[in-house]
């Protein structure tokens, strides 16, 4: 079993609450609106670090940095990019994927800066479509938050969005009433 950590929109500034709830998680994915190339390298000193472009980015980051990503982790495929559009598998295809590429089991993206998880008809083929919000800039009256994503032999176990005082703000399965 593993966590991934995910964050988005630091816009260069990497708040310090943000590191320490990232602390514990095997693979950080980054959904682009990084900022600075010193975000990346001091979030790969806690684990491997999946990234994408943002529309505030620049190529600084080197060609391991797109404007997709399509890690796969613990045999979960995941599908990375910065805008919800790119993210979003139809009938017609994906300007992520290519006919023939593996379809997504998450689908995960920044840009909106408001904190989205979603699952269901509107998601497939994926199980679950998810948005961190924001780790800088939040909108919508949401706090600063970061994602936690735990998979194990190919199947997501549970999903949660949380503030970054580690307050749950989203999460699938939902909680039982």
């Amino acid at each position: 079993m593993k966590t991934i950590g995910i964050i988005s929109d630091t816009h260069g500034r990497l708040d310090p609450r943000a590191y320490a709830a990232l602390a514990d998680v095997d693979h950080i994915v980054h959904a682009g609106d990084i900022g600075d190339p010193a975000i990346l390298r001091e979030l790969e000193t806690l684990a491997p670090v999946t990234a994408v472009l943002g529309n505030n980015d620049f190529p600084e980051y080197g060609e391991t940095v797109g404007r997709f990503a399509r890690p796969s982790i613990e045999g979960v495929r995941l599908l990375v990019a910065h805008y919800p559009r790119d993210v979003r598998v139809t009938a017609a295809g994906s300007a992520a994927l290519a006919p023939g590429d593996p379809l997504p089991d998450l689908c995960i993206h920044g840009h909106t800066h408001v904190p989205k998880l979603e699952w269901g008809r509107d998601v497939r083929p994926a199980t679950l479509l998810l948005c961190p919000g924001s780790a800088f800039r939040p909108r919508g009256g949401f706090p600063r938050a970061i994602a936690r994503v735990r998979v194990d032999d190919g199947r997501i176990l549970d999903a949660r969005i949380e503030s970054l005082e580690g307050e749950s703000l989203l999460e699938w399965p939902p909680p039982r009433p």
